[in-house]
């Protein structure tokens, strides 16, 4: 078997490593401010249409990783298209430790430094260099990426608006036997449980006297994850509901069908009707999911496939709202979210049928013709007016008319994504496009001199 896949393997180490190396640029001198641990340093992508006052997605790379890797994961999930479409960069910070510190005091510590101030330092330093948007900055990670993307969203608040995990913990959960800050038994196993009440204490204690708003926040594991369990996931929900002040139940819940693999999609709207809180569970998933890094539902949450000098999912309440006249008229055809924003996954309503209350201080778009079924039994079907507001206006917009019904979507396949690096799912894998992102981190990891772990 080894004899069989050592060509295509070589072939896929070519092909890989010279397309998602060639474009990222790295290690990059200048961002430190001699504060930031030695074993971090920074790699950036900047697409060739890089858009004025461009956004910016950090993207952190898992265990035993580094920038390289994770690129290889982005392109399979079509994240590296996104941004060549979009025109938003990428920071992709890299520890030569091998997990990322989420555990010790400085990394859990606003202004502390660690890795977390690390990171942010890198944020600070590439809106100077590239005049890149320092009020739309986002970031995503798997497995020690996600602890940290979710690390990063409870520290920092006022420099993330939006967070998205892949196969993460809830902040301050690794800490626990870990002041290493690299590998915690008991969070890994699913040992460390909380109410959501502690949860939100530990997370607000991380920034203390902090009274902003606070980043969306995007989950996804499979509940089948050996390796960072699938306990993590409901108490990480714990956590962001209490933070994010969501009641403990769902808004609504879905299935939804992902390249063949059935996800449970629970979402949380605030007062204004709009997603803020997005939990995604494949059935029977690995560690990472099948669809990791997939940029069909992460770009749309972050609003990267939106222009504009701010982001494009204002705070509930904030100044930034609509005009006060009501939302616009529902629309027959699928697509929109319930914050008005397309979804370019041909329909995936937050919650069809809804209509939002009038002042609410931003303005709530078309909800959308469904294309998923939802099982709360308060949505309906097609779309109704959202009456949006701003914030100095409490008079309703007018309610518009009810669009058809959606229909159930086709399984709208993503791109084959990879967990590059992690051995556990060796066996997982036999299509070409596992091949070659395979191939690119083993030629990359040979090309570093460093030697493979198990991705964490």
């Amino acid at each position: 078997m080894a004899s069989v896949l050592a060509l295509p393997i070589a072939l896929a180490s070519s092909l890989v490593s010279a397309h998602a190396s060639a474009a990222l640029s790295g290690p990059v001198s200048g961002w430190q401010k001699g504060t930031e641990p030695s074993w971090v340093s920074m790699y950036e992508y900047v697409p060739a249409n890089l858009a004025p006052n461009a956004p910016i997605l950090v993207l952190v790379h898992y265990c035993g990783g580094n920038a390289a890797g994770v690129m290889g994961e982005a392109q399979g999930g079509g994240i590296v298209a996104a941004a060549d479409k979009y025109g938003f960069m990428m920071v992709v910070p890299q520890t030569s430790q091998n997990c990322w510190d989420i555990a010790t005091k400085p990394s859990l510590t606003h202004g502390g430094g660690g890795d977390t101030g690390a990171i942010v330092d890198m944020v600070t330093y590439a809106v100077t260099k590239h005049s890149a948007n320092a009020n739309r900055v986002y970031v995503t990670g798997t497995s020690s990426g996600a602890m940290m993307a979710e690390g990063l969203a409870a520290v920092y608040p006022e420099v993330f608006k939006a967070s998205s995990e892949f196969a993460g913990v809830p902040a301050g959960c690794w800490s626990v036997n870990d002041p290493a800050g690299q590998w915690s038994g008991p969070c890994a196993g699913g040992q460390v449980t909380h109410t959501a009440a502690e949860w939100g204490t530990m997370v607000k204690a991380m920034y203390p006297n902090y009274t902003g708003p606070r980043p969306r926040v995007q989950l996804w594991h499979g509940d089948a994850d050996s390796t960072i369990s699938y306990v993590n996931q409901t108490e990480a929900i714990k956590e962001w509901t209490n933070v994010l002040e969501l009641s403990t139940a769902a808004t609504s819940t879905m299935t939804v069908q992902i390249g063949g693999k059935s996800y449970k999609r629970e979402q949380w709207q605030d007062k204004c009707g709009l997603t803020i809180l997005d939990a995604w569970t494949e059935i029977g998933g690995p560690h990472g999911t099948d669809a990791n890094l997939n940029a069909t539902y992460t770009i749309p949450f972050f609003g990267l496939d939106k222009t504009g000098a701010t982001d494009p999912q204002p705070p509930c309440g904030s100044a930034a709202g609509g005009s006060g006249g009501g939302g616009a008229g529902g629309s027959s055809s699928g697509g929109s979210n319930a914050g008005g924003q397309s979804n370019p996954s041909g329909g995936s309503p937050s919650m069809a049928g809804q209509t939002s209350a009038g002042g609410s201080g931003v303005s709530v778009g078309t909800g959308g013709s469904g294309g998923m079924t939802t099982t709360n039994p308060s949505a309906g079907t097609g779309t109704s007016v959202g009456t949006g507001g701003s914030g100095v206006s409490t008079s309703a917009g007018t309610t518009g008319v009810t669009g058809p019904s959606g229909d159930n979507p086709s399984d709208a396949p993503v791109a084959d994504t990879t967990r590059v690096g992690c051995a556990c799912d060796v066996a997982r894998r036999s299509s070409t496009g596992d091949a070659l992102a395979w191939g690119g981190a083993l030629a990359m990891s040979l090309v570093f001199g460093r030697r493979r772990r198990t991705k964490r």
